[in-house]
């Protein structure tokens, strides 16, 4: 089949390169434009731009698929559109452009987190189970039939961007199959059962830690901010990023929330139950560090984070 790729961060690109290597014709890979990145501010192209130009793939550069796009799309006469967190929306008349119209990789299991961030919200959430979907793309948001899904426990320490690694990789070989049942005419795609639940994109706000909520609700919110937008909380008045952390041991001592402590060599910091480890952290102005190098550099006793 001639494909058209859509796609954008690093996420994507397992995907992108097993369907290059696939038996399928990618007439072109549509990705967001370079962006400044780093201090200096220096454009530099999507991971998916990046992969296809290593791969010899025709890239169409765009931040939204409007009719130029769509123009551009239609006289390459694609049998199928896949997207891969591409970051914007199909439209119509784009969402009827291919044959077969558009297939979705989406990473949850649908229609549990319909929406941007639905890694980072399962793990905030403290959801068991995560997955990966193959489906349909219909105009109303991440509501199409699916052709199938991968269902996994939920790594207990993984953090939004390990956890999103491993879906990537184990969901661009379900994305490969779906395509190839598509093209022998084999696919069933079934309704989506159940109510839907929305992940919205992630702000600053919602990296803030809640040292009052149990310590599971902790953990989940640190892990699933990270690195993306960052867990932070305040100590002494200044911002400090909380890179990694830990479930306590068992006779770990209680502690107020917020309130920090040395124990066994590593610094606990105490949250509505249990307290929790902090391993790497970050001070203003500062590099990562081991928490208990932080502690040490510290000239007086630190107050409790808020």
């Amino acid at each position: 089949m001639r494909l058209v790729f859509a796609g954008t961060p690093a996420p994507a690109v397992p995907s992108l390169r097993l369907l290059a290597a696939s038996e399928h014709d990618i007439v072109a890979v549509v990705t967001r434009r370079d962006a400044p990145l780093g201090r200096k501010r220096v454009l530099t192209p999507s991971p998916v731009a990046a992969a296809a130009d290593e791969l010899g793939l025709p890239v169409i550069r765009a931040d939204r698929l409007d009719a130029d796009v769509t123009a551009e799309i239609a006289a390459l006469q694609p049998d199928l559109g896949v997207i891969v967190a591409y970051g914007g929306l199909v439209r119509e008349p784009l969402l009827s452009t291919p044959a077969h119209g558009w297939i979705n990789l989406h990473f949850s299991l649908l229609p549990r987190w319909r929406g941007a961030a639905p890694v980072q919200h399962a793990l905030i959430a403290g959801d068991a189970a995560t997955g990966a979907s193959v489906f349909q793309l219909v105009p109303e948001l991440d509501a199409g039939d699916v052709f199938g899904e991968l269902a996994m426990d939920t790594p207990a320490e993984a953090t939004a961007g390990e956890l999103l690694a491993t879906l990537a990789e184990q969901g661009a070989r379900l994305l490969g199959d779906v395509v190839s049942g598509i093209a022998a005419g084999t696919a069933v795609a079934r309704p989506q059962e159940g109510e839907p639940t929305y992940a919205a994109k992630l702000g600053d706000d919602d990296g803030r830690i809640r040292w009052d909520e149990p310590a599971p609700a902790v953990l989940g919110r640190i892990r699933g901010v990270t690195p993306e937008p960052g867990a932070h909380t305040t100590i002494d008045g200044a911002r400090m990023k909380v890179l990694a952390v830990a479930a306590a041991p068992a006779d770990a001592p209680h502690l107020a929330p917020g309130a920090l402590a040395l124990h066994a060599k590593r610094v606990l910091a105490g949250t509505g139950s249990a307290p929790i480890v902090l391993d790497t952290v970050q001070p203003a102005g500062k590099g990562a560090m081991r928490a208990a190098d932080w502690w040490r550099g510290l000239r007086e006793t630190p107050v409790a984070g808020s």
